[in-house]
């Protein structure tokens, strides 16, 4: 039965059937589904995180861009007692987040991005509504330069936690363009007192250029004892005990991070 099926798709025409199928299964598996928050299915963690800890909750929203994922956060949250910290390290884009912010007293807005160290660093991108990466992206297979640069504050998550105030943080969702673990590594001390209960984070075309990979990610959260789950579409996060290399895929995936005592 092996044999026959070889030689079925073994053409371009076959080749071409059988990538449909791929793709089609990757995006119920939430490969590749991660784009926007509306379908990568992020709403499940905040689930899960009302599910496991009672308010008020602390939850950092690292990569804020416009704020599609504040939105998500107060849909789901709705009246629940917490407080959001955004961080937007683009002027430009950080005036739209400001617009959506508004007065709500449950939000803090910063213009400042989290990484590995504290500094000023140069944000790269293709035009400012984009938003930007701290690496200069290879995007011209996609028709996509990032030509242009501006400088950028960075801070750290354990100097912005001691300066204010913030001893403990229920979620930490990052999405910073293939730089998480600098963020991760600039999380050290809070990490190392387990104040940190979950952790999304997105992989995809940005750790490519980064040379940053799942098994650095996975391999991170074992050692501070925290479990791994691909957020699917539907909301259901699936369990990755061990590492696989199945799961190295470079279309945009989102996973979070729990630590194992919850």
């Amino acid at each position: 039965m092996f044999k026959p099926l070889i030689s079925l798709y073994g053409n371009k025409t076959g080749q071409r059937f059988l990538e449909r199928i791929v793709r089609k299964a990757h995006l119920y598996m939430g490969v590749g589904s991660g784009e926007t928050v509306s379908e990568s299915g992020e709403a499940g963690v905040l689930h899960k995180l009302k599910a496991l800890q009672k308010p008020p909750y602390c939850i950092f929203d690292v990569g804020s861009n416009k704020g599609q994922y504040l939105d998500l956060t107060l849909s789901v949250l709705g009246n629940e007692n917490f407080h959001i910290h955004c961080f937007e390290p683009s002027p430009h884009v950080f005036s739209a987040l400001l617009d959506r912010v508004g007065s709500d007293s449950r939000i803090t807005a910063n213009n400042v991005g989290l990484g590995k160290e504290k500094g000023q660093f140069d944000l790269y991108f293709s035009s400012k509504d984009s938003g930007g990466s701290l690496s200069q992206r290879q995007l011209e297979s996609f028709g996509i330069s990032f030509c242009h640069s501006e400088k950028v504050l960075i801070d750290t998550v354990d100097n912005y936690c001691a300066s204010h105030g913030i001893d403990y943080i229920h979620l930490l969702k990052v999405d910073i363009e293939g730089h998480e673990l600098d963020l991760l590594a600039g999380a050290q001390g809070m990490f190392e007192k387990r104040a940190i209960s979950m952790v999304t984070f997105e992989i995809g075309g940005c750790n490519i250029d980064t040379r940053t990979f799942y098994k650095d990610f996975f391999y991170f959260f074992r050692e501070k004892g925290m479990d791994v789950y691909r957020i699917t579409p539907a909301g259901y996060l699936h369990p990755l005990p061990d590492y696989r290399e199945i799961d190295e895929q470079f279309r945009t995936t989102n996973f979070v991070a729990v630590d194992a005592r919850r």
